[in-house]
């Protein structure tokens, strides 16, 4: 890095990352969910729904009570302007972004393994696919052999190895299904002709992820784009070089020798202190870009942060569903959501250590109806809070 970084204070910082993640800022909302996608580059699928599926929470989060139909139609236009493929983990991601996950769709090729072994009879798939058009796994036979989640039947590994590998795409779903189609009909010539090396690939990647977390050291880099071995020495090499765009910075109780830089911004991201525009006041999901990274969101903004549906309900603290609640440019607590017909029910609401009831309560409890009428609900319960002189503060009649 360069031996004298731009300094930046822990709060600079935590606001240039909210403005680059479009919870901060007067354009925030412009050019809605297509120009969201564009900003983040990635936004995280999951098969999870308590109050919506994660990447509707994630467009909810930044744009406010924008109809969930309205939503998956921006994600899934026809022709596409968006596609499925490894990114942090499976995300939707933009169309124009085909060429630079070529790496990624070499290596798939070259291990010939992902999960299962490939199957004989992908090339079977691939003239179905041809012949007949978009299908998915239901048009083959089903995804599963009839044993646990991972029990994939061939023909859902054979359809997975062809979109990995890059002859099938996903462009929309259908009941959550996967529709593949073949990449020459889904992706616009010029993108489908653009074969980038590896060192390319990285570079124009790590620009993307630079400024979509706005400030991020190494670690976050990573986590983003989700690189190992030669793939991330190609990065190192790429943010030393300059190629990718992002200068180093130092901020202020991040991790680092005194005196050098412990970070990469986006310079764009550091030409105007981001004080303008309201702060987003919203719960988040628990796989929205802003804490896809759990040490990064306690660097960040003093959370500690651990999705509880994979413990042992015995053993959970706060919640099978967590949803951390930001408000002020701060993460103030955390709610654990169900639904019971037109009523949202908190089952745990938790304010963080040292923060006030009364002065938080009514952020809390915009937080929450916001959420419950945009899902459709007309009711609020919450059965458990911490303080729980909250329960009372928080009214189970609209405010």
């Amino acid at each position: 890095m360069s031996e004298h970084p731009t300094d930046l204070t822990a709060d600079e910082a935590r606001r240039v990352i909210l403005r680059s993640q479009g919870l901060i800022g007067a354009d925030a909302r412009k050019g809605g969910v297509h120009a969201m996608l564009r900003r983040l580059g990635a936004v995280q699928l999951d098969t999870i729904s308590i109050l919506a599926r994660s990447h509707e929470l994630v467009a909810y989060a930044r744009l406010g009570a924008v109809g969930r139909p309205k939503i998956e139609r921006a994600y899934w236009h026809d022709p596409a302007q968006s596609f499925e493929y490894w990114c942090h983990a499976a995300c939707i991601l933009p169309i124009e972004h085909w060429p630079l996950y070529s790496f990624r769709r070499r290596a798939y090729r070259e291990r010939r393994f992902r999960w299962h072994e490939v199957p004989d009879g992908v090339e079977k798939l691939l003239d179905q696919v041809r012949e007949s058009g978009p299908l998915t796994t239901s048009d083959v036979g089903g995804a599963k052999n009839g044993g646990p989640w991972w029990d994939w039947s061939d023909s859902k590994i054979g359809l997975e190895w062809l979109l990995d590998i890059g002859e099938l795409v996903c462009s929309r779903r259908v009941g959550w299904r996967r529709v593949y189609d073949l990449a020459e009909r889904v992706v616009p010539a010029d993108l489908l002709a653009d074969d980038l090396s590896d060192e390319e690939c990285i570079i124009r990647l790590a620009a993307i992820a630079g400024r979509s977390l706005g400030v991020a050291n190494r670690t976050d880099l990573i986590d983003y784009l989700r690189l190992k071995g030669r793939y991330a020495a190609i990065l190192d090499e790429v943010l030393l070089s300059g190629a990718t765009g992002l200068v180093p910075v130092s901020v202020a109780g991040w991790p680092g020798k005194k005196g050098q830089g412990n970070a990469w911004a986006d310079p764009a991201a550091l030409e105007s202190e981001p004080r303008g525009g309201r702060h987003r006041t919203t719960l988040l999901s628990p796989f929205d870009s802003l804490i896809w990274h759990r040490g990064r969101t306690e660097r960040v903004f003093g959370f500690k942060y651990q999705l509880e549906l994979y413990v042992p309900k015995h053993k959970r603290v706060h919640g099978y569903f967590t949803m951390p609640v930001l408000a002020g440019g701060r993460l103030i607590g955390r709610v654990d959501p169900a639904r019971e017909g037109t009523t949202l029910v908190i089952r745990q609401l938790h304010l963080e250590p040292g923060l006030s009831p009364a002065k938080y309560a009514g952020a809390l409890s915009d937080a929450v109806w916001s959420a419950a009428e945009w899902v459709g609900c007309d009711a609020v319960r919450v059965e458990r809070a911490d303080p729980p002189e909250l329960i009372p503060l928080l009214t189970t009649q609209k405010p």
